[in-house]
């Protein structure tokens, strides 16, 4: 009896972290087409050769077809994707006396959106974006700053005038 109610548990256990990890398998992230006009770049290329396949507790995900250029994705358990997209044209809200964040060695622009938060890389000959979900944390800005910094160089700031 006490070895069938062992066995019972440990069915029941196996299924739920079966149920559990299937429970989160959400496909391939789609990815909405922007201009992005330097995305086939050389200076896109190699950032996209040199992201890791983890920002934090974010794995690389397949993206969805059609697919645009220029950009790689992450995933956790979670609903939202972190998503990086490389060659996009100056943020609109990027004006002379925006507030810029440095990230190691990296500056950033800020654009909340609602339940996300899009960075910009704004000192690099290519902009790139990298969008979080809410309460992703630190470590994905950081390890792809680190990236950013080693494969693309600094530069001046480029913001448009003052509206």
């Amino acid at each position: 009896m006490i070895i069938a109610a062992l066995l019972g548990i440990g069915v029941l256990s196996t299924f739920l972290v079966v149920a559990r990890s299937k429970s989160h398998d959400f496909g391939p992230v789609p990815v909405a087409t922007v201009p992005a006009p330097q995305a086939e770049s050389p200076d896109c290329a190699k950032l996209l050769d040199a992201v890791p396949d983890q920002l934090g507790d974010y794995e690389t995900a397949e993206i969805a077809d059609p697919a645009p250029a220029g950009v790689a994705a992450w995933r956790d358990s979670g609903e939202f994707p972190v998503i990086m997209r490389c060659g996009l044209d100056r943020p609109g809200d990027f004006v002379v006396g925006s507030p810029i964040q440095q990230v190691d060695d990296v500056g950033w622009f800020r654009v909340a959106e609602g339940d996300r938060v899009t960075w910009y890389a704004v000192d690099r000959p290519v902009y790139v974006a990298l969008t979080l979900p809410d309460g992703s944390g630190p470590a994905p800005i950081q390890q792809l700053s680190r990236v950013i910094a080693e494969v693309l160089p600094a530069q001046a700031i480029d913001p448009a005038p003052p509206r």
